[in-house]
């Protein structure tokens, strides 16, 4: 089995370690571990002809079983695959354990209470703990972006909105401007109006974008070049079985919670939302340090990782149920139905400590929330459609386009220097963002204000409409006596629907060099950004149109005098949706987040219509989700379980050897010695190897992992008096006889597989890719009448997916 690592110093390299102190799993050089000879039992019978052998066999066979764990053997390498069912039967294991002993004393029965309670404790932290951190971000972030454009007066931590909340100089009009806030112009140069105050003003926009940017990207560089990146094809990839050591970390946690609040405030074209996971899930990898049953146990700390993933959702979004949903229907890979409800209560402490936090000062837990609830009609189901189909096409150009842009940046000198990469998208968005109002502002802003629908109270230019008199009001006149003719379109709201339009040109374009950069960056907002933009925009010529010819049999029953015949905020938050559909192909939990988002429980029939559409026509143009799309072009080991297996190839057109191949290395249960299994260690780079009854007759045996028998082998050498490179290395479960003068024999019965998972030659492969996706094995062998004939590996499925594919098979390499 090939390892998953692009230099492996195979068995020559003695250190079997982690290369991060973050995920240490043993210190081999400290392991004492008894390998003396076993002591003779005292009631040995030599009569009746038994000769001691006899004895010794009967005492070896028992000692083998009662044999402790070697520390370090059942761990894994770094880009290496977990073995899923190995893991899952320790577990059961250690329940049967724990269940059996907790009948036999009161303390016993304790530890086994605590046992139990321990996922929900440690459910409660990670919840905690996310929750903690992501108030921590959105204040931060508030703050930093406000910098940009001046300080507050009577504090430099306050942001501009609190600034101007115990103001009393503020008016309805221009309730921004308070004297208590000043810009960067009127603290250095004292100009409060003219071109100098836009041009100082400028200047010092551009500098703070350039600052926050360029230290993210340094932070990032030297000290967690993991933290970059949105982070959730990578953890697909992990909660798929993959392992990466420090990609959940204390120093990428460290790193990109603090770099995640920089790149943010830099006004780059991304969101906090995907890397709010990757935090998440840091968090839950260090707490699960703290818990034996979760330290121990991949597959089990997967688990955890799984309702991780429904916490960062929970806390970036304020929508609980739909990151539980998100969890399942996107990013987990084994999700049982205990998961799904310890994943529901984390993402619930989440949310209740964001809202204790009230990082938007607004006793809620987004900024999107809408307070219309006007009824949508029937014919309007069109317009929603039309979006959705637009949120399907721009989920298909944004994938293409970036994934053609990371490819150029690998594999072109671009790639290598990310800083300036970074500094040069940096100023360029920042020099085209600052004239454009919807641009200047924070993305989560323009989605808020595009979002709400025109009150009494909004200076907006989208709520620049006129009435009949003529007179422009940047509010609503919603009074009977202007009739209709008081949601016309005014000179403003013509002045937002160009800067709207180059806005949604700019912030198509910045997204797809952004995203993939080395900086934190999220995904999630800068789509529905481009998609809220262009509801808005579809909104309003909807509105104008069933306003200007109301008379119309289609448009007679929608406006009425003093009533708004259609809601372009509406428009927004369905385009947003579709938006965010067509770029990461998610539905059920898309619909539950948008209307947690923003409490518009009326429009979930207008949000399914545009995520289902939005996604059958992402879907005709190209199968993969962006986060598919960057596994792939990663070459990371992840066998996607919504693509279908449809050739039909058996078994022996995949497995190796191949005709014309040397045959496969293998071992035998006995007749090998210490120096013999060194040097097929020393010679192969792979992971494990099957064991046969002997080079004459293959017969399958069973399956011992590569690093298990490094341990094994570096202790006996340590530990086990008399132990050479001659000594025989016995996988029998009892001892063949032996010279008295043979040095001592390695007996490695107890890391031996003998349940390895076999198919046969004639195998379906559609049946072997159902069997690695369902139990997510590492390897299978393949046998003829129980004779070993070769053996099928994770990777080789996916170089022959890749092959049936057309497309490079050696593209499935980890880089």
């Amino acid at each position: 089995v090939e390892m998953w690592v692009m230099d492996n110093g195979g068995f020559c390299d003695d250190n079997y370690q982690s290369g991060s102190s973050d995920d240490e799993l043993v210190d081999i050089s400290e392991v004492t571990v008894d390998f003396s000879e076993d002591v003779p039992p005292l009631d040995r019978d030599y009569s009746a002809g038994k000769t001691p052998y006899n004895g010794k066999i009967l005492m070896n066979c028992l000692m083998d079983l009662l044999d402790d764990t070697v520390p370090g053997i059942g761990t894994y390498e770094d880009f290496n695959t977990i073995d899923w069912v190995r893991e899952k039967s320790k577990d059961r294991d250690r329940h049967r354990e724990i269940a059996n002993k907790s009948k036999q004393s009161t303390v016993a029965l304790l530890f086994s209470i605590s046992d139990a309670f321990s996922g929900w404790l440690l459910m409660l932290l990670i919840g905690l703990m996310s929750g903690a951190l992501a108030g921590g971000i959105d204040i931060a972030a508030h703050w930093m972006t406000d910098l940009k454009e001046g300080v507050c007066l009577n504090g430099f931590w306050f942001n501009h909105e609190h600034c101007c909340w115990a103001s009393n100089e503020t008016t309805f009009q221009e309730r921004d401007k308070c004297p208590q806030w000043k810009s960067w112009a009127e603290l250095m140069v004292g100009v409060s109006e003219g071109p100098g105050l836009y041009v100082v003003n400028y200047f010092m926009y551009v500098c703070w974008a350039l600052l926050f940017a360029f230290l993210a990207v340094i932070l990032v560089r030297a000290f967690a070049p993991y933290a970059c990146g949105s982070g959730i094809p990578e953890i697909k990839t992990i909660l798929s079985g993959f392992i990466i050591r420090g990609y959940l970390g204390k120093w990428t946690l460290i790193i990109k919670t603090i770099t995640l609040v920089l790149a943010v405030s830099s006004g780059l074209s991304l969101g906090k939302e995907g890397p709010l996971v990757h935090v998440a899930c840091c968090c839950a990898n260090i707490l699960c340090h703290f818990f034996t049953k979760y330290r121990r146990n991949e597959a089990k700390k997967r688990e955890v990782l799984s309702a991780a993933s429904a916490v960062g959702v929970s806390v970036a979004f304020g929508a609980p149920i739909g990151g539980v949903l998100f969890s399942l229907e996107e990013v987990s890979y084994y999700f049982p139905l205990k998961t799904l409800w310890r994943s529901f209560f984390a993402a619930l402490v989440a949310a209740f400590t964001l809202r204790s936090i009230n990082p938007f000062g607004n006793s809620r837990l987004v900024l999107f929330y809408v307070e219309f609830h006007t009824p949508w009609h029937l014919l309007e189901l069109i317009p929603f459609v039309l979006l959705g189909i637009f949120g399907g096409l721009w989920g298909a150009f944004f994938i293409r386009a970036n994934i053609a842009w990371c490819r150029l940046r690998k594999n072109t000198s671009l790639g290598h220097y990310p800083v300036l990469e970074v500094v040069v998208v940096t100023l360029l968005t920042a020099l085209l963002a600052f004239p454009i109002e919807y641009t200047k502002m924070s993305s989560s802003e323009l989605i808020s204000e595009l979002f709400n629908d025109c009150g009494l109270l909004d200076s907006s230019k989208l709520c620049g409409y006129t009435s009949n008199s003529g007179s422009t009001s940047g509010s609503v006149n919603a009074t009977a006596a202007n009739g209709l003719g008081a949601r016309l379109a005014g000179p403003g709201l013509y002045t937002a629907m160009w800067q709207l339009a180059l806005a949604l040109v700019l912030k198509m374009v910045f997204t797809v060099v952004t995203f993939g950069m080395k900086v934190p960056s999220g995904l999630f907002i800068p789509s529905m950004a481009v998609g809220a933009i262009a509801g808005r925009l579809l909104g309003v010529c909807m509105e104008q149109l069933a306003i200007r010819h109301h008379e119309r049999d289609i448009f007679r029953g929608w406006c009425s005098p003093g009533a708004d015949c259609i809601t372009p905020g509406l428009y927004a938050m369905v385009g947003a949706a579709a938006c965010l559909g067509g770029v990461t192909r998610m539905t059920v939990s898309l619909v539950v987040i948008m209307f947690e988002l923003t409490g518009g429980l009326e429009y979930i029939v207008p949000l399914m219509a545009a995520a289902m559409t939005s996604k059958w026509v992402a879907d005709a143009l190209g199968r993969e989700s962006i986060y598919e799309a960057h596994i792939r072009l990663n070459g990371y080991p992840f066998l996607e379980a919504k693509e279908e297996f449809r050739h039909k190839t058996l078994a022996t057109d995949v497995m190796r050897p191949r005709r014309g191949d040397p045959p496969v290395s293998v071992l035998t249960e006995s007749g090998m010695t210490v120096e013999e299994v060194e040097r097929l260690i020393a010679d192969t780079t792979y992971s494990g190897f099957p064991v046969v009854i002997s080079q004459q007759s293959p017969r399958l045996v069973g399956f011992v992992l590569r690093r298990d028998l490094v341990i094994s082998l570096e202790n006996a050498r340590r530990h086990q008096e008399g132990v050479v490179s001659m000594s025989p290395i016995l996988f029998t479960e009892c001892d063949p006889p032996m010279s008295p003068s043979a040095p001592p024999a390695v007996k490695l019965r107890s890391i031996l597989d003998l349940s390895p998972f076999t198919v046969t030659v004639h195998t379906a492969m559609e049946i072997v890719v159902d069997i690695f996706r369902k139990l997510g094995l590492r390897q299978c062998l393949v046998i003829q009448n129980g004779r070993l004939l070769g053996i099928i590996t994770k990777k080789d499925i996916l170089k022959h997916m890749a092959q049936m594919a057309n497309r490079d098979p050696d593209s499935i390499l980890f880089n």
